[in-house]
């Protein structure tokens, strides 16, 4: 087991990561917010949901479905991106594989963090997935996929770490479809759903994967900076050009995003589609507007792909920034997403006599100090990852 361990763990070379007193409070910092998030959880669970949470019988799913969805994207992203270098083998890709495949396993346990607390019940969840499996249920699928994906991305990572990638880029490819089978069910989750007609249709699983290396691409671009910028490190030219390469990749999927969301949007105003219409008018003139035009399109779309073709994806600072408001526009698109498609009445093409044109949803402090927490051990994980792991060098930078 020692022997195992001082394989992963490097005693020796690398990076040293800054001794700092700032650095150590944001270690601090963030497990501060995880511990919050925990307490906040539990306390959930034992007062009910019912009196914790802003969710209805109407919007059943809310803010914690939303960070769920946005960490996922974003694992099945690093996960994706990361694997273009060291599992198909283009050299370009190969400097980022190490941080991006911990973060991966990060993000995917930030994701678990809040559907635990979610679903109130998270124990009952592995017990009856092996002893009353449902094959036809997609949430079923979801689960099983994912915790086939987390295990094959701790084993891969383990052997980077240990230098056997060979045998690592094999559990790589484990990881990768397990990765797109997981994501584009989790697509279909919200897809198949023929009662929810802003969701419903085979775009919902294409969208996801698509969305998911868009988000891989900015996730990279933003550890990677980050780390170097916060231990004063010096970037070498090789990652400087993976950087730039991904930056390319993911100017290229911004406008591949555009492009669905513009016909999104033609194809749910068009004709008045009964469900679809009223959603997607509240989306773009109705009260998520703002979160649609600022949050999507704006710092989702707009902004970081014009600063990637003002820098020609070569200057690092502006990929990162770029990729700051990337990530904050797509958790707008994560949360827009889920609670858009919920708050059309069932029967709203009925004339229902006191039945409300939309229904409303406003996050709980509970959700709120929950997705805080999440996003809290994102952080600690991460910083404490440059610690422990020297920087996530390997021979290719």
């Amino acid at each position: 087991m020692n022997n195992f361990l001082a394989d992963v763990l490097p005693q020796e070379g690398g990076l040293v990561a800054s001794p700092s007193r700032s650095y150590n409070v944001t270690i601090a910092i963030g497990g501060l917010l995880a511990a919050l998030g925990l307490a906040a959880g539990l306390h959930s669970m034992y007062a009910g949901h019912e009196h914790t949470f802003g969710v209805t019988r109407d919007v059943p799913w809310g803010l914690l479905i939303a960070t769920y969805v946005f960490f996922v994207v974003s694992s099945t992203g690093l996960c994706l991106v990361s694997s273009i270098g060291h599992v198909f083998g283009v050299e370009a890709f190969k400097p980022i594989a190490k941080r991006s495949v911990f973060m991966a396993i990060v993000t995917i346990v930030a994701g678990f963090f809040v559907i635990g607390f979610e679903i109130e019940n998270p124990w009952r969840m592995p017990i009856y997935n092996m002893l009353s499996p449902n094959p036809t249920s997609n949430i079923w699928w979801m689960g099983t996929l994912y915790g086939a994906y987390l295990f094959f991305m701790v084993v891969e990572f383990a052997l980077l770490q240990m230098g056997k990638h060979k045998t690592a880029g094999t559990l790589g490819l484990l990881g990768v479809i397990s990765g797109i089978a997981a994501h584009s069910n989790l697509g279909a989750v919200f897809g198949l759903l023929g009662g929810r007609e802003f969701w419903h249709g085979p775009y919902m699983p294409i969208y996801f994967i698509t969305s998911a290396m868009m988000s891989g691409c900015a996730a990279v671009i933003f550890f990677h900076y980050l780390g170097y910028r916060a231990n004063g490190w010096k970037m070498s030219e090789k990652l400087e050009s993976s950087l730039v390469a991904t930056a390319k990749l993911g100017a290229t999927l911004i406008a591949v995003i555009m492009f669905f969301t513009t016909w999104k949007m033609i194809s749910g105003i068009s004709g008045q589609p009964p469900g679809k219409y009223e959603a997607m008018m509240a989306l773009v003139s109705g009260p998520y507007a703002l979160n649609f035009w600022l949050g999507e399109v704006m710092l989702g779309m707009v902004i970081p792909f014009a600063m990637i073709l003002a820098a020609r994806a070569k200057n690092m600072p502006i990929l990162f920034w770029a990729s700051v408001s990337g990530i904050v526009g797509i958790f707008f698109m994560r949360y827009d997403l889920v609670v858009v498609g919920q708050i059309v009445p069932w029967y709203h093409e009925l004339g229902v006599v006191d039945m409300p044109h939309l229904f409303t949803y406003t996050p709980s402090l509970h959700e709120i100090v929950i997705t805080a927490g999440a996003m809290g051990l994102c952080v600690m994980g991460f910083f404490m990852g440059e610690k422990l792991f020297r920087g996530h060098l390997s021979e290719d930078h």
